[in-house]
This record gives structure tokens, sequence and C-alpha cells, in this order.
């Protein structure tokens, strides 16, 4: 999704080609968890127009030159510039995007959001076609040249078929900062079986085509899980304000209490549960007292 067409600057604190490890830090407030591995910065851009100053980076996890995880993470601070015309503009690109967007489209999987006069909040879990995504987007906006020539000059290969999940939130009750992330992976990290179709209708993940293909529905499950968690972490991270945030409970399928109102703490330890339950550690009585016990 493009944001804004303007001079692109080199961002100050990540180059290209720099390799992160834990921790990605876009302010001394906006500090994000990696999954494990090494990430390589394959985006640096920075703009100021009118004002407006955004920050966007890309990372991506590699194994042999091949694509396994990607990360796209963007500010944009608007303060008091502008106002009712940016909140427009960005209106217009989450809700008004014809190419996509945070609202139901036969494509995306789960869509839940909330919206109130500007504020928004949203995720959105879906599949792609990647080569067409990223050498032929339907948006004729949409460029990716840069990451093209690293791609190129690094014999970086792509995978087909991709998991993604899109994270956004913006409010002028929130010092009118716009917050967004975009996570995508190949399926195969998560032990998925082969594809046979790889166009986006086509595919094994899309919710018209997945019930007939009770694998590939365990592994989307799996990433909308995954998703969820990034989310809630997404929403603490920025310290969203408490009525603005998603109740995700019903896409964990472990836990169903609501996450609305948990602390960050609870549901990390819900989730810690959750993961040893999965693993056989902890019988389901044994995962049901001990939730229990942290809830009360």
């Amino acid at each position: 999704m493009i944001l804004l067409m303007c001079n692109e600057v080199n961002a100050k604190k990540y180059k290209v080609n720099d390799v992160i490890e834990n921790q990605f830090v876009m302010n001394k407030k906006f500090k994000l968890n990696l999954p494990e591995g090494k990430w390589t910065v394959v985006r640096s851009h920075g703009d100021f127009y009118y004002g407006l100053v955004s920050k966007i980076y890309v990372l991506v996890r590699l194994e042999n030159n091949y694509v396994v995880e990607s990360i796209e993470i963007a500010e944009m601070k608007t303060a008091g510039i502008y106002e009712n015309i940016v909140n427009q503009a960005i209106y217009e690109a989450i809700f008004k995007n014809k190419y996509d967007g945070c609202y139901e489209r036969p494509e995306y999987f789960v869509v839940e959001v909330y919206k109130k006069g500007s504020t928004h909040n949203c995720l959105v879990i879906d599949h792609s076609d990647v080569h067409k995504d990223f050498f032929t987007p339907d948006d004729p906006e949409i460029s990716n040249a840069g990451i093209k020539k690293w791609i190129k000059e690094n014999n970086i290969q792509l995978p087909r078929v991709g998991l993604s999940s899109f994270h956004a939130y913006f409010s002028r009750l929130a010092a009118g900062k716009w917050y967004l992330m975009q996570y995508g992976i190949d399926p195969k990290i998560l032990n998925a079986p082969k594809n046979k179709f790889i166009s986006e209708e086509t595919s094994e993940y899309h919710k018209n085509n997945i019930s007939n293909y009770p694998e590939h529905q365990k592994i989307m499950q799996k990433w909308v899980s995954i998703s969820a968690k990034r989310h809630i972490e997404f929403e603490n991270i920025i310290k969203m304000i408490e009525r603005h945030k998603l109740d995700l409970s019903a896409l964990l399928p472990s836990t169903s209490v609501s996450t609305k109102n948990l602390s960050s703490d609870i549901l990390d330890q819900i989730n810690k549960l959750n993961d040893l339950y999965k693993s056989g550690v902890l019988t389901k009585d044994e995962f049901e007292k001990a939730k229990k016990k942290i809830l009360n």
C-alpha cells in the first residue's frame, strides 16, 4: 500500500544490508521483538513532506538466499499538520483503496476493525501469489524498484505462495501517529504441505477453497493465531488507547477469554501456557486450571 508519494531520503537508524537480530527499534517508544533469526534490511526510506514525517523499513529473513519471512514497518507523524486533509487521505488509503484495504474482500481470510471518526485499528489476514503481487501488482503506483534491484544484485529467490498479516492504527488521540506493519511468510516454515495452485483465486488458502484442503486449513488456523498474538503485541507496543483495541479472543482457539482488557503480562503468561499445552507438556485440564489461576 503506497501511503505518500514524495522525495525519498535515507532513514538514519538502519541502512540497506544491515543485519538485525532480536529487536527492531523504530524509536525509543516503538521497539519490536523480531522472530528468531537474522534479518536483513532491504528498504530504508524516510520522507519529510510539508511537515509530515514518515519512516518505512522492510526486513527479510533469508535461508540460502531464499526469502522465508518479511516484515514491513512504517510510522507517520501527522500531529498538527493539515489535519482534515491528512485524515481524509488516511481514510481513503485504508478504506477506499480499490486494490487493498481494511474492508471485506473475497481473498481476505480475516478482517477485524475498529473505526470511529478518524480513528482506526485494523487487522487483515490473507494469502498471496507472491510473484504477482511483487513483480506485477494490480496497483500501478506500487513499483518496489529499490527492492527489485536488491533482489537482482543478490540473486534472491521469492516463494510463490505466501501468508500475510496487515496491522494498522491511527488516532488523533494518540499524538496523530499512523502505525503500519505487514508480516509475510512462506507457509513452509509452518510445515505446510505443497501447493498445487498458485494464483490468489485458486489457492488452497483462499477462504472459498480451504475447506477442501484440511491440511492447508490447519496451517491457516495456525497463522491466524500467530497474527492475532502479534496484533495484541502491536497494540501494547504503541500503547494503544484501551477502547480502540480489538477483541481477538475468537482468533485464539485455546483461550476463551476476551483479549481486549487484559494486560500484556497476563496475555504473555496465557500465550506461554497455550504453547505448553499445544506441545503436549500440559494436559487440557492442567492448562485450564493454570489459565484460571492467572485470570483470577
